[in-house]
């Protein structure tokens, strides 16, 4: 069967030259550029949303430095991949072994922490690519060894150039209220908007809005974990185990993982419920919570699925108790509109003597009755 190249690739560009966009990175003296154009060899991580180059900029450093490339997903990739990298022999000597780890917040830390000899000695070149902040998802001695670049959505302009470039390609016309629309649904993500243009170029005869959201129901299209079925499929989950629910959370559980929604994703939002809809309902809900999300950390997909779905049905059939939850916001409230009320003098604490003669602490006793509110709002209530 012939192998049928998709439309992002065969217009990825090959150089600088014809890159558009991060114009902050790869413009002129701009560090991306500098490095690539002295071949300067370090390992770096990308930032940034899908679609904005990440693996192009990856693949021009590779090419333009005249290094072996390997590339991998951190989503299916361990470690005996990189083992295999490392031992692989090659004609040419003296190349240096670049690999590009997409989605490397992906990796546990076991993962990271068996990649990171490799880097430190040189054998590998490392250049990450992650959506999430590589401060929370890459661990510290991996980092230090890497530069992080910042990379930026892509302007309605660059976007602009980007729908013009498939369409030279694919020799069709794309009409401006098609441009519009494609812009404003990819939100600044190149890789969306020509998914779609090319679902639609083979399902018709013509490009129009009407085609183009038709091409956008396909399931691989329709999960985007910035977009609006990102936002509505977490919300159900979450609702789902509120309304106490196990059955409904869990399938929505996994429609997530199915989609290749990060777990860790999942997770968090677990921790954050355990507090705002359990809380003292069920304090333990909370440590249920924590060890969940530091089991999908530590072992990573697909095995940590069931650590998600163990914690998914204690937390649906938990007690719910929102007071905890709904005192922050009330109090929170009250520090927005009122500002730094002072604090009453006898919970003041008196370092100095002067602050003892001001009446700091004075009164004090332990399981006072009295409120320790600012005199202003003293006799509010939060917690109900």
């Amino acid at each position: 069967m012939t192998k049928i190249e998709p439309l992002a690739s065969k217009i990825r560009p090959h150089s600088l030259k014809d890159f558009i966009g991060q114009e902050h990175l790869v413009g002129k003296n701009k560090p991306l550029r500098i490095a690539i154009e002295k071949q300067h060899l370090f390992s770096f991580v990308f930032w940034g949303p899908p679609g904005v180059g990440k693996t192009t900029l990856a693949r021009i450093y590779a090419e333009t430095l005249e290094a072996e490339f390997y590339e991998l997903s951190a989503v299916s990739a361990g470690k005996e991949d990189i083992r295999k990298i490392i031992k692989s022999q090659y004609s040419t000597f003296n190349k240096a072994k670049i690999l590009f780890l997409d989605e490397i917040h992906r990796f546990n830390k076991i993962q990271q922490d068996f990649l990171l000899p490799f880097v430190e000695s040189g054998e590998l070149t490392l250049i990450g690519a992650t959506t999430e902040n590589p401060s929370f998802e890459v661990i510290s001695p991996l980092l230090s060894r890497c530069r992080v670049f910042i990379l930026n959505e892509l302007s309605e302009e660059e976007m602009e150039k980007i729908i013009s470039r498939v369409e030279k390609e694919i020799k069709i016309k794309i009409d401006k209220d098609s441009r519009t629309w494609l812009i404003a649904m990819a939100n600044g993500d190149a890789r969306q908007a020509i998914a779609v243009i090319e679902a639609a170029f083979k399902l018709y005869d013509e490009i129009n809005v009407n085609n183009l959201k038709e091409a956008l129901q396909s399931k691989f299209l329709r999960y985007d974990k910035v977009g609006e079925e990102h936002y509505n499929t977490i919300s159900a989950f979450i609702k789902s185990m509120r309304a106490s629910q196990p059955n409904a959370a869990l399938y929505y559980m996994c429609r997530m993982i199915d989609a290749g929604e990060d777990p860790k994703f999942i997770a968090r939002r677990m921790v954050v419920f355990a507090s705002e809809d359990i809380g003292l309902a069920q304090p333990t809900a909370l440590v249920v919570a924590n060890a969940v999300f530091q089991a999908v950390e530590t072992i990573g997909l697909p095995e940590c699925a069931e650590n998600l779905a163990h914690g998914v049905v204690y937390l649906a059939q938990a007690k719910k108790d929102r007071r905890a939850y709904a005192a922050y916001l009330k109090a929170m409230a009250d520090v927005k509109k009122f500002g730094n009320l002072p604090i009453p003098l006898k919970i003041r604490n008196p370092v100095t003597k002067l602050m003892k003669d001001l009446d700091y602490g004075k009164d004090y006793e332990k399981y006072d009755q009295e409120s320790y509110l600012p005199d202003k709002i003293k006799n509010k209530k939060y917690l109900i």
